[in-house]
């Protein structure tokens, strides 16, 4: 591997250049031409347009991107996160072209994208579940039946589904019937699947993730857990590791767990494995994401690993060291978005007229962003991640609202001030929070 194109944007695809940079290796930045002044086309060693601001005709365009690899001779392609990242056939198009995919196969990125199938391999696999339907549910009558048979609430999911689309909570048997109808359509209409299956709902659950990697030489790793209850209709705010809910017992449950399910796929590279946590220490399997997250600086920190890093090294053939990983203080990251709290999220796409980051001991700003840049309307809003390190979970906190304050974004609206709140919240600076925390919370009454 020589030269490696990133099939992404923004801060991942600039963080990725940063890694291989660092590694002697060449890179090759794709935009759109919504996104010629981001700074990660500014720092690649090349750049090619790849089309207009609509990712349908930019990013998510697999022959527009092949085309820049024959412009560049690259090698290799790394995908980040979102867009292709998860695209079995982009996998396997890669493969068939003799370019190394910086990620798993497409057989392990099919199996782990299809919700059934990923929760019937993990469980054949040992790892614990939420009793469900087992594979898809091929009518409202016997989802109605099962959902009585497990007990209410349940939850009805979209096969293909992700970012909380195609799921519909049900707490009563009346609402069976509309609800079962409802996820159906929304998972038709965002991923053009309409297969569903059915969960037990678990109530007032944490989001605790567990990051896993593996070399497809018999070598899987975990570097602990993740925590990602703060979030918003399914969407995370906050992380933070180590989880101030998870023991070093239920730490290495969970670890072995997931290395268990990854190494059942004989997984290739960086993954996630999703659980959610009960608040008996119960932990069931969620999903498998089969990429980097957004939120793998948090991990980084606090193992002392750079997991862009270890993926390539996997890609090149290279086997990991299999060796425990040791927790190094407490890490949190802030995910800070073009959106108006005060107007329930609203994007909030523009010009950056003042842009100032915090700086200090522990602290990393990971954005593409700088002032007079423009931030597009056609994608995520995300524009910065802030992490802080420190020793302890309240140091991390105390060095988090210090940079908040310190973050100075001016031109458009962000979640600074939400994140301000969030970090003085007394159940977050307790540790006890859930999912629901952020949408049963009342923030209005609380000074930014």
């Amino acid at each position: 591997m020589k030269k490696v194109l990133i099939a992404n944007r923004g801060e991942i695809a600039l963080r990725i250049i940063r890694t291989c940079r660092e590694m002697g290796l060449s890179t090759v930045a794709v935009y759109s031409t919504a996104d010629r002044e981001s700074l990660h086309v500014r720092y690649a060693d090349e750049a090619v347009c790849i089309g207009p601001p609509n990712s349908q005709e930019s990013y998510l365009k697999p022959d527009r991107i092949l085309t820049a690899v024959e412009m560049t001779g690259a090698d290799a392609i790394h995908p980040g996160y979102g867009f292709l990242s998860e695209n079995p056939i982009f996998s396997q198009i890669c493969l068939d072209h003799g370019i190394t995919f910086i990620g798993p196969d497409p057989m392990t990125i099919r199996m782990m994208g299809d919700k059934s199938c990923a929760k019937d391999t993990m469980k054949a696999a040992g790892v614990p579940v939420v009793p469900g339907s087992d594979g898809l549910v091929a009518s409202e009558e016997d989802g109605c039946a099962l959902a009585e048979r497990i007990g209410y609430p349940v939850m009805i999911k979209a096969s293909a589904g992700g970012g909380g689309r195609g799921m519909r909570a049900v707490q009563d048997p009346a609402d069976f019937s509309r609800h079962f109808h409802a996820a159906q359509a929304e998972a038709r209409g965002a991923f053009g699947n309409p297969d569903v299956y059915i969960e037990k709902l678990i109530t007032g659950p944490r989001h605790v993730e567990i990051q896993v990697m593996g070399d497809g030489q018999g070598t899987t790793v975990h570097y602990g857990e993740r925590e990602c209850s703060i979030q918003r209709r399914h969407q995370k705010l906050l992380e933070e590791a180590p989880s101030s809910a998870v023991s070093d017992d239920l730490r290495a449950r969970m670890g072995a767990a997931a290395i268990q399910g990854a190494a059942a796929v004989n997984y290739v590279g960086a993954g996630t494995v999703e659980f959610l946590l009960d608040a008996d220490g119960s932990f069931y399997f969620m999903e498998m994401n089969t990429r980097i997250q957004v939120e793998h600086p948090v991990t980084e920190e606090v193992y002392g690993v750079d997991l862009i890093e270890q993926q390539i090294r996997v890609a090149m053939g290279e086997r990991l060291e299999n060796h425990a990983a040791r927790i190094n203080g407490h890490a949190i990251e802030c995910r800070i978005n073009a959106e108006n709290p005060d107007r329930n999220f609203s994007p909030s796409p523009g010009r950056i007229s003042a842009f100032n980051l915090p700086g200090g001991l522990g602290v990393r700003v990971d954005t593409h962003a700088y002032a007079d840049y423009t931030i597009p309307a056609n994608y995520d809003s995300m524009i910065a991640k802030l992490i802080v390190h420190g020793n302890t979970r309240q140091q991390a906190i105390g060095r988090m609202q210090r940079a908040l304050d310190e973050f100075v974004i001016e031109g458009v609206a962000t979640t600074i001030p939400f994140h301000r709140k969030l970090l003085r919240h007394p159940a977050f600076l307790e540790g006890a929070v859930d999912t629901h925390f952020v949408e049963q919370s009342d923030w209005t009454s609380m000074a930014a």
